[in-house]
């Protein structure tokens, strides 16, 4: 299916914080006749302390405000943590847009590793979800699965993306639980599932114990999303887009400056 370029309509990417950052280099790789809207809910960072049902109602009604106000072509979930929560409740109040959504790779994992120790690092509370154990059912019976809910990495990695230095010792104490030694093997990969960490993969290979494959899910979705969105007929890029939205409406000054790197307006 192709569209006339002055068809286009955008591609609004949604997180939580600044990690989707991670899945929107990959989409506008593939994408590059499109615009894009990066919508981030730091008024609402870090998801992972949040009661389902509060975050269910958040995220909904912010949808409802984003698809009539931008009206995109589709929208990308660049977060493990909402939509592994939300991501059924979106499709049916909004029947009429395709999300895409960002789930651990436990899949792949299983398919690549020949240790059999696959672990899963992500927040508490993409950890606790029955997706994700559904996802360990469905793809990884074979394999020891160990989940790893990290407290403190989503805000580390937000204040390493900033530009904030931060130390060895608070990496490694979120990490260390990855690495699983069991009848002379040893854990081979780490699914990396929140899209903040993979900004921290050279921090986490350094620290690591032995080298594993930190398998991080961004090109894939990114693929997903290209496969759904119709190709343009003779298009040139648009320039009545490439911002982000921040729902406190303040963001500070590097993180204006990191969304400027991006290509991306505050």
């Amino acid at each position: 299916m192709t569209v006339a370029a002055n068809e286009l309509k955008p591609i609004l990417v949604f997180d939580s914080g600044i990690g989707g950052l991670t899945v929107l280099r990959e989409a506008r790789v593939l994408m590059p006749e499109r615009g894009f809207i990066y919508v981030a809910d730091d008024a609402g960072f870090p998801y992972g302390g949040w009661e389902e049902p509060a975050l269910k109602e958040r995220i909904i009604d912010l949808f409802a405000k984003l698809l009539a106000q931008y009206n995109p072509e589709i929208c990308i979930i660049a977060c493990n943590t909402a939509f592994t929560l939300v991501g059924a409740d979106l499709r049916a109040a909004f029947p009429q847009m395709t999300f895409v959504g960002t789930v651990p790779a436990i899949k792949p994992a299983a398919e690549r590793t020949r240790s059999g120790l696959v672990s899963v690092l992500a927040t508490p509370g993409t950890v606790k979800r029955a997706y994700t154990r559904d996802l360990i059912q469905s793809f990884a019976t074979q394999c020891h699965v160990r989940l790893v809910g990290s407290e403190n990495l989503a805000r580390l990695a937000e204040a390493y993306i900033r530009g904030d230095v931060v130390s060895d010792e608070a990496v490694l104490s979120e990490i260390d639980q990855c690495f699983v030694e069991k009848d002379g093997r040893r854990t081979d990969i780490v699914v990396l599932a929140c899209t903040h960490y993979p900004f921290m993969a050279n921090i986490f290979r350094r620290l690591a114990p032995w080298p594993v494959d930190w398998l991080d899910p961004a090109e894939a979705i990114a693929r997903r999303a290209r496969s759904l969105v119709p190709q343009a007929v003779d298009a040139v890029h648009p320039d009545n887009f490439d911002f982000a939205m921040f729902t406190s409406g303040a963001p500070d000054f590097p993180t204006r400056r990191l969304m400027q790197g991006f290509g991306l307006r505050a």
